[in-house]
């Protein structure tokens, strides 16, 4: 299941009382959560369905919005999603290549085209001009701007490769 489906989103609190939810999409997403959209809700409970639909989407603004799920109908059963990550099937979504969500990158393998093996993403820190990856290895800690030109596409698994200039990281020449 993992390989079919992607989280896109989580399920942050209820609104109102006719089961609508305010949903965030998760770090490093745009928001992608869309009428029509067939979902699951994990974890799954026993007292509803895994899978719903998105009925509605309203009010978007800085990755968040209302949505209304169906069978998602009270305050009650809004509650019961409250903390739910959001999945949907990769092949309904139509995000670009290398378009990954920050949990997505956490524990990935960094390689540097000259120095080699760098470690692995331990954090990723957000700022205007682009994210900071913090990778930590053996060469400790080293904070890799997640730059175009120095990061190029990202695989949706296995390592990374970077191409750090010099003087980034000691012995990275």
């Amino acid at each position: 299941m993992s390989r079919l489906y992607r989280n896109i989103a989580r399920v942050i609190k209820p609104h109102g009382s006719k089961g609508e939810v305010v949903v965030a999409a998760l770090r490093g997403l745009p928001f992608c959560v869309s009428p029509g959209l067939t979902v699951a809700l994990t974890p799954p409970a026993l007292d509803r369905d895994r899978f719903c639909t998105v009925e509605g989407v309203s009010g978007e603004r800085d990755g968040t919005a209302l949505v209304r799920f169906s069978g998602i109908t009270s305050i009650q059963d809004a509650e019961g999603i409250t903390g739910c990550r959001v999945l949907a099937r990769r092949s309904d979504l139509s995000l670009a290549d290398g378009v990954l969500a920050f949990d997505e990158l956490i524990g990935r393998e960094v390689v540097d085209g000259v120095a080699g093996p760098l470690g692995r993403i331990d954090a990723i820190m957000e700022s205007p001009a682009q994210d900071i990856w913090v990778v930590a290895g053996a060469r400790g800690e080293i904070m890799i701007p997640a730059a175009s030109e120095l990061v190029g596409t990202v695989p949706p698994d296995g390592p990374i490769h970077v191409h750090l200039p010099a003087g980034l990281i000691e012995g990275g020449d």
